[in-house]
């Protein structure tokens, strides 16, 4: 059980730094804060598309790993 939960947290955390790797920045320096504005101001969405799912890819590997580190603890 245990080699098994240990698998499955390098797999979990190998889909967590490649889909945080694959995110692109919120902003790209001092150009990117002035042009942020004028996204936040005129509703720019990223909503729908390639950057939602990476944000959920994210989310779901992390709280896997969470969920894993827990049960490795707990095991021991």
């Amino acid at each position: 059980m245990r080699i098994a939960l240990m698998v499955f947290q390098v797999v979990a955390s190998i889909i967590l730094i490649t889909s945080i790797l694959m995110q692109s920045g919120k902003s790209a320096g001092l150009s990117g804060s002035i042009g942020g504005g004028a996204e936040q101001l005129f509703g720019k969405k990223k909503g729908r598309g390639y950057e939602a799912l990476l944000s959920k890819i994210t989310t779901v590997g992390a709280v896997l790993f969470i969920i894993c580190s827990l049960l490795l603890v707990t095991i021991e």
